[in-house]
């Protein structure tokens, strides 16, 4: 399965302006700029989809192995921070908040910890990265 996303982006880094677009077309000319990623302009920025990726990947990792450990749960719901400092991400906290009904609390963190370490989002800090490019006059 490949996924695919698209970034245009016209002009200088401060001044410039962009739009990401997602093959789901949930993200349609989606506008991001330095002020949506420095400040708090309208619009979206790669941080806040990292983080919204990683929160909803964790999310249904769990759901995936409480329901392998027989358990249903009610309601999950998944928070995360992603820290951006000096031009790297250096953390990404996952806050969590589940009602599941039964299981025990020691349980409950081995799923946890496996879904920490083994959604696709988390593992994705050790994947090879590539690029293929197309520069146009």
């Amino acid at each position: 399965m490949i996924r695919t996303a698209t970034a245009l982006w016209q002009g200088s880094g401060k001044e410039g302006k962009g739009n990401l677009s997602t093959q789901s077309t949930v993200l349609n000319k989606t506008q991001y700029s330095f002020n949506t990623r420095f400040e708090n302009g309208v619009g979206t920025n790669p941080e806040e989809l990292i983080a919204a990726a990683h929160a909803g990947c964790f999310t249904m990792k769990l759901s995936f192995n409480l329901s392998g450990a027989g358990f249903v749960p009610t309601e999950l719901q998944t928070n995360c921070e992603i820290t951006f400092e000096n031009g790297t991400i250096t953390k990404s906290h996952l806050i969590l908040t589940a009602k599941v009904d039964g299981i025990e609390a020691s349980k409950f963190q081995e799923l946890v910890k496996d879904a920490e370490a083994n959604c696709p989002i988390s593992k994705l800090l050790n994947t090879a990265i590539s690029v293929e490019y197309t520069l146009n006059p």
